[in-house]
C-alpha cells in the first residue's frame, strides 16, 4: 500500500514540475532571450534481492531527471555573427551621414562659387564700388562657411569620441555581468530551473556584446563562457568570474585605439566587427575629411592673399591680405574692410584693369578648389550609399538567423498546449492513484 502511495506522490511531484515548466514557456512566449525549456522525466525502478539483486523488478514511480533548454549553439552563433557585421555597418553609415551633414549644411561649395562669381562680375567693371562690396560680402560669407564646416566636423569628432567611450563602458558593464553569471552557473545545480535561467542570461549578454565588438566564445562543461575581444586571436575579456576593462584612445591624427586591462596586464584590441569597429572607421573618415577641408582652406586663403599682394587696388596701392586664418586652417575671417582695397588691377594696369582678377579666376580652375570639395562630398555620399546597401543585406541575414533560432529554440504555443494537456492528465492520474490508495487503506481499516 505504501508503494502505491509513493508511486502516486512521485507522479504528482514530477508532473507538477513539468506543468510549471510548460507554464513558464507559455508565459515567456515572445520574450527576448528566452529559450524553451523541457522537463526530462525518468522512471524509478525497484531492485530485486538475492540472486536477482541486479535486476529491476518493477516501476516505483516517476522522477524529474532535470530541466533542459532547447538551445541551438550554432544558430545562436549565427545570430551573434550577423549582429556583429550589421552593427559595424550601421555605425559606420551613421557617421558617414554625419560627415555628409557637416559638409553640406553650411553650403560651403555654393559660397565659394558665389565668391568666384562676384570676382567675375567685378572684372567687367573694376571701378564699381557696389560690385566690390558684393565681392567683399561674398568673401565674408565664404569665410564663415569654412569656419562653420570645420566646427561641424570638430563637433562630429567630439560626439564620436563620447559615443565610443560610452560603448566601451557598456561593453565593460556587460563583461562584469557575464562574470557574475558565470559564477552563478558554477554554483547552480546542473539541470535546474535556475541553471536554465542563468544560461539564458549568459546567451543574451553574449548577443549584446557581439553588437559592440567581434567576440570569440568558448564554453566549459559547466556552461561558463570565456570571451575574447577582437576574434579568436584577441585578448581574454571574461574568464570565469573575472572580467577586464576596455579603454578608448585617439591621437591627434584621429587614429583610434582600444586597450584591455585585465589581471595587471594591458593588451591592444583591434575590433574588426561590431559598433566599436564602426566607430573606428567613422573616426578615420572624419579625420580624413578634416584634413581635406584644412588643405582646401589653406590653399584658398593663400592663393587669394598672394594674388591680392601682387596686384593694385583702386588707389593704385599694393593689395592687402583679404583673409586671416586663426588657430585652425578653417578659422577664417575677412580682414579687408574697404571695398576699394580689392586689388583688381595688375602692377602696371590702370583703374580699369582687371588682370589681377583674371589671375584669381585662373586659380579657380588650376587648383580646383570647388572641385576638391565636390569630390570629397561625392566620395562620402557614395561610401554612405554603399554602406546602406550592405546594411540592408546584413539586416536580412540577421533577421533570417533570428528566425531560424526561434524555430529551434523558441516557444511554440501549439506544442505547449499539447504538453499542457498531457501533463495535466498525468497529474490527475497520479492524484487518482493516491486517492485510490487511500480508499483501499480506509476499506482495510474498516474491515478490521
Amino acid at each position: 500500500m505504501s508503494d502505491l502511495l509513493s508511486i502516486g506522490a512521485s507522479g504528482v511531484r514530477a508532473y507538477q514540475t513539468a506543468l510549471n515548466t510548460v507554464s513558464e514557456n507559455i508565459a515567456n512566449t515572445g520574450t527576448a532571450g528566452y529559450t524553451r525549456r523541457t522537463t526530462t522525466l525518468g522512471q524509478v525502478t525497484s531492485v530485486g534481492s538475492g540472486i536477482n539483486a541486479s535486476v529491476a523488478t518493477g516501476s516505483n514511480g516517476v522522477t524529474v531527471i532535470g530541466i533542459s533548454r532547447s538551445a541551438d549553439t550554432f544558430r545562436s552563433l549565427a545570430v551573434r555573427n550577423a549582429g556583429t557585421d550589421l552593427a559595424k555597418t550601421e555605425t559606420s553609415a551613421a557617421w558617414l551621414g554625419r560627415i555628409e551633414t557637416s559638409l553640406t549644411d553650411n553650403k560651403l561649395s555654393n559660397r565659394l562659387t558665389s565668391f568666384y562669381t562676384s570676382a567675375q562680375t567685378l572684372s567687367a567693371d573694376p571701378t564699381s564700388i557696389p560690385a566690390r562690396s558684393v565681392m567683399l560680402e561674398a568673401a565674408t560669407t565664404a569665410a564663415a562657411s569654412f569656419t562653420a564646416t570645420g566646427q561641424a566636423l570638430d563637433t562630429a569628432a567630439a560626439d564620436l569620441d563620447a559615443s565610443t567611450r560610452q560603448a566601451a563602458q557598456t561593453l565593460n558593464s556587460l563583461g562584469t555581468a557575464l562574470a557574475k553569471v558565470n559564477d552563478g552557473i558554477a554554483r547552480s545545480q546542473k539541470g535546474s530551473s535556475n541553471a536554465a535561467q542563468l544560461a539564458d542570461q549568459r546567451d543574451q549578454l553574449l548577443e549584446q556584446m557581439s553588437t559592440l565588438s567581434d567576440i570569440n566564445s568558448n564554453f566549459d562543461d559547466l556552461g561558463r563562457v570565456t570571451v575574447r575581444l577582437g576574434g579568436s586571436g584577441g585578448p581574454v575579456f571574461v574568464a570565469g568570474n573575472d572580467a577586464g576593462n576596455l579603454s578608448y584612445f585617439k591621437n591627434d591624427e584621429g587614429a583610434v585605439a582600444f586597450a584591455l586591462q585585465r589581471n595587471g596586464t594591458t593588451d591592444a584590441v583591434t575590433p574588426s566587427g561590431g559598433a566599436l569597429a564602426g566607430f573606428a572607421e567613422g573616426a578615420q573618415r572624419i579625420a580624413a575629411a578634416r584634413d581635406t577641408l584644412n588643405a582646401v582652406a589653406t590653399d584658398f586663403t593663400k592663393q587669394v592673399n598672394d594674388i591680392q599682394a601682387q596686384g593694385r587696388n583702386l588707389d593704385a596701392q599694393s593689395g592687402a591680405p583679404l583673409f586671416k586664418t586663426g588657430n585652425s586652417p578653417t578659422s577664417i575671417t575677412v580682414v579687408l574692410t574697404d571695398p576699394r582695397g580689392i586689388a583688381a588691377a595688375g602692377v602696371t594696369g590702370g583703374v580699369r584693369d582687371s588682370s589681377n582678377l583674371t589671375a584669381l579666376l585662373a586659380t579657380r580652375t588650376s587648383t580646383g578648389t570647388e572641385q576638391r570639395l565636390t569630390n570629397m562630398i561625392t566620395s562620402n555620399a557614395a561610401a554612405l550609399e554603399q554602406r546602406k546597401l550592405v546594411g540592408d543585406a546584413q539586416g536580412a541575414i540577421r533577421d533570417g538567423a533570428v528566425t531560424a533560432r526561434a524555430a529551434s529554440s523558441g516557444v511554440d504555443l501549439d506544442s505547449e498546449a499539447v504538453d499542457l494537456l498531457r501533463f495535466q492528465q498525468a497529474y490527475q492520474a497520479s492524484s487518482r492513484v493516491i486517492q485510490t490508495a487511500r480508499d483501499i487503506l480506509q476499506t482495510i481499516l474498516e474491515i478490521r
